[in-house]
């Protein structure tokens, strides 16, 4: 993977970083046949996997295409030897259009403002869904799913494994169930190879309930600890663990939840952010103890642990924050348990 970063100062440096492949991804590159297609490749993550495919296979040999499709233009992905097609996805006919790709990873979705515009909400978590799998029967499909999709758990159940029944609060979480469902449908009519990727919660230098924590304190808001837990990983690895996942492609479908071992505890992140930033961080209210957390077992099992450990994290952030690192502003909205996101 190279040399590890002391501390990341530029966004260069941070998309660099997190587009590393390891070694164990190119292992896995070495055998993957085909082109790999990223839809919604234009979203927090898809760059970074998008670029990461490519290096991979760059620094294998192998003649593969990296794929990246999106609504918006990719420039930044085109100058750099990714293949990019503007398509709207809810657009039946333009998927159809879409050249075919024997792995193909599916990102596309709606999270954020989500509340008060359900209709659109369903649309793109539901239908295009259906375009997408109705497309691509023949493909090898990572399809990125939420840990919503679970019930809150309690901190001491260690979080839900994969073999959870599902049970999604509010029309955001029932919606990304119903992506599950669409490509669920084509497995079991036309064979359709799916793994779902059930992520809680990506972090990077930029957005992610660490960097939330972070801010909160380094502005002096209040923090509530009603959900008062947490699971994170960190961006590069499931990016990794994400691409690797397409040989767990199956029918019927596979589920892998992707996060970092274990839960980590809202107050004790903060009050370490409050440490290094020299700030007593302000607490409201009690945990009550439950949260939407994933186990990942499974998949530290199958990849072995992430490379980046939280405390890494933290302490990468808290030298963006203090330097004025720049943020996306899209928190992650990890307190709500009501369904409204």
């Amino acid at each position: 993977m190279g040399p590890f970063l002391s501390e990341i100062n530029t966004v260069a440096e941070l998309d660099e970083f997190l587009s590393r492949p390891d070694e164990a991804l190119l292992a896995f590159m070495q055998h993957l046949d085909g082109d790999v297609m990223i839809l919604g490749a234009s979203g927090k993550m898809g760059p970074t996997l998008a670029r990461m495919a490519k290096r991979a296979m760059d620094a294998t040999g192998k003649r593969g295409a990296v794929i990246a499709v999106a609504r918006s233009p990719l420039p930044e992905l085109d100058a750099q030897g990714i293949q990019t097609i503007r398509c709207d996805l809810l657009d039946p006919k333009a998927a159809r259009h879409l050249p075919r790709a024997e792995n193909v990873v599916f990102m596309a979705g709606r999270k954020f403002g989500s509340t008060g515009n359900e209709p659109l909400t369903w649309a793109a978590n539901a239908i295009v869904p259906y375009h997408v799998a109705s497309t691509f029967v023949d493909s090898r499909i990572a399809v990125f799913s939420t840990g919503c999709v679970y019930p809150l758990m309690h901190v001491s159940t260690g979080g839900a494994p994969e073999e959870t029944p599902v049970g999604p609060v509010g029309e955001y979480s029932m919606s990304c169930l119903a992506r599950e469902r669409m490509f669920d449908y084509f497995s079991g009519t036309h064979g359709e190879r799916v793994v779902h990727i059930r992520l809680n919660y990506a972090v990077e230098l930029r957005y992610g309930v660490l960097v939330d924590m972070a801010l909160k304190v380094w502005n002096g808001q209040e923090i509530d600890l009603t959900t008062g837990y947490a699971n994170v990983i960190w961006q590069g690895d499931a990016c990794g663990w994400a691409l690797r996942a397409l040989e767990l492609a199956s029918s019927p479908p596979r589920i892998l939840n992707v996060t970092g071992p274990g839960i980590l505890s809202i107050r004790e992140i903060a009050r370490e952010f409050g440490r290094r930033f020299g700030k007593e961080p302000r607490f409201v209210r009690e945990e009550n103890g439950y949260a939407y957390l994933n186990n990942s077992s499974l998949a530290i099992r199958i990849f072995g642990p992430p490379s980046v450990s939280a405390e890494q994290m933290i302490e990468w952030i808290s030298h963006w924050v203090r330097r004025g690192g720049e943020t996306l502003g899209k928190p992650t909205h990890y307190e709500t348990q009501d369904g409204r996101f």
